[in-house]
């Protein structure tokens, strides 16, 4: 079951401070449910989707040579063995090790988009919302970047802080890239697993708006 929910953010200018005229009412589809179960749903699929699966053992038969018993069967007082292709020497095969098979799981667009809307709509205590200004950096300077992003959200050491803008910015990127901790996405790339670790989130107005039509 989805229900709509409103919420109310004030936009804040690149100097990090309030307009006190300007705020977005933004309304989101969120599950109302189960959200947690959705939620890790989602991040299980995409982590799955992840993985290479290229992970490849040899098991006896594949192992190169191996063809001549190494010792005669009986009169030697060694345990019996008939080939050091075995998985119990060393530089034999390998028993029920991996081969490489496909991990990816399929989940419905909209299943994932609702995932996606309920999880930013319970991270509203994390998100600052800036104006769309923001994204018109026009020379790529990291140290003018962190001036004016420790103007808009605290910095600390080891949180780490998600930038989501609504479009391809060279100069933005470049600007954030050697920062630590602080991660740069677009409206239409914003994944869960980004979205949940973030500490901080900060996002220009039309990227939010974007977002909010998800499941619309």
């Amino acid at each position: 079951m989805t229900v709509n929910k409103q919420l109310s953010y004030d936009v804040r200018d690149s100097h990090g401070t309030t307009d006190l005229n300007k705020s977005m009412l933004i309304s989101f589809r969120v599950s109302d449910s189960a959200p947690k179960y959705l939620i890790h749903k989602s991040i299980v699929i995409q982590d799955r989707n992840r993985r290479q699966g290229t992970a490849s053992c040899k098991t006896r038969s594949e192992v190169r040579g191996g063809g001549r018993k190494p010792w005669k069967q009986k009169g030697t007082g060694q345990a019996r063995s008939g080939s050091s292709n075995s998985p119990l020497w060393n530089g034999g095969g390998v028993t029920f090790g991996p081969k490489p098979r496909l991990y990816t799981k399929k989940i419905n667009i909209r299943e994932r988009q609702l995932a996606l809307s309920t999880a930013f709509y319970h991270s509203m205590h994390k998100v600052v919302v800036v104006e769309n200004s923001f994204n018109s950096i026009s020379t790529p300077k990291t140290k003018n970047f962190i001036s004016i992003l420790e103007k808009i959200i605290p910095r600390e050491s080891n949180a780490k802080s998600l930038v989501i803008v609504h479009e391809n910015n060279n100069n933005l990127s470049l600007s954030i890239r050697n920062i630590p901790n602080v991660q740069l996405l677009y409206a239409n790339t914003v994944n869960l697993r980004d979205l949940l670790v973030a500490k901080h989130i900060l996002i220009t107005e039309k990227a939010l708006t974007h977002i909010s039509q998800f499941n619309e």
